[in-house]
């Protein structure tokens, strides 16, 4: 990802739940429930995605980039680069061999 590049590798990459309550909802002028009402999200799904309590799925990024009109991609590489980096941070490769491969 070509962010990864302007990114220092120990500021936390933006979930995708903030980009949406801080800025995509307010430009809309809408409300968080009209915004879950248009592409069809539950409430609940678009609070807790809000909360950074649930992830954007596949199926939600492509309900987002329908509503949004930024395509499916962007929500759904604002989630791998907020995943990877939790995960390069709590799961232990230490022990696992580097294999090269021919």
């Amino acid at each position: 990802m070509a962010t990864d590049t302007l990114r220092h590798p120990s500021i936390e990459p933006a979930h995708p739940g903030e980009m949406l309550r801080e800025i995509m909802i307010p430009a809309t002028g809408k409300s968080k429930a009209e915004i879950a009402r248009l592409p069809g999200i539950s409430r609940q799904t678009l609070y807790d995605i809000l909360n950074l309590k649930q992830p954007v799925t596949p199926a939600v990024a492509v309900r987002l980039g329908k509503l949004f009109g930024d395509g499916p991609g962007i929500w759904i590489r604002l989630q791998a680069a907020y995943d990877t980096w939790h995960a390069e941070r709590d799961i232990d490769v230490s022990g696992i061999e580097t294999l090269k491969v021919a």
